[in-house]
């Protein structure tokens, strides 16, 4: 449930960023700083994706930076709005913080309970024997 929630989460915050960016500048929601605005909107893109796609790491890092690159490029093609290298790296900047946090806390919350997979509370272990083949 939470894998479908954040996938869904991930495509449509791609989406609403690919309005933001392509929209004319009147028509663009503004919350804060640009470079603020731009970070954290690849954060949580990049963010949802691991949540979403947790064994497709790679993947996401294409699809972050190739996202913030191509929509400042296409930014050239609209005739009020202006794409510049900044702007991309701040976003892809935003993407791969997104990501590492993702990933390390999946990796975080992953860890101790994978120790604890094998041992069965309602079945007694015995300690390995020397002398067992």
């Amino acid at each position: 449930m939470n894998q479908r929630l954040s996938l869904v989460a991930a495509w449509l915050v791609l989406a609403f960023i690919a309005f933001a960016t392509l929209s004319p500048l009147q028509d663009r929601p503004v919350v804060a700083g640009p470079q603020f605005e731009h970070f954290a909107a690849f954060a949580l893109m990049g963010f949802a994706f691991v949540r979403g796609y947790p064994s497709r790491l790679l993947l996401i890092i294409a699809v972050v930076i190739c996202s913030a690159f191509a929509l400042e490029a296409l930014q050239l093609l609209t005739p009020d709005r202006h794409g510049r290298l900044i702007d991309a790296l701040v976003k892809a900047g935003g993407g791969l913080s997104g990501i590492a946090v993702a990933h390390f806390a999946e990796l975080l919350l992953r860890g101790p309970l994978n120790r604890f997979k094998g041992i069965r509370p309602d079945r007694v272990q015995e300690p390995p024997s020397a002398l067992q083949p």
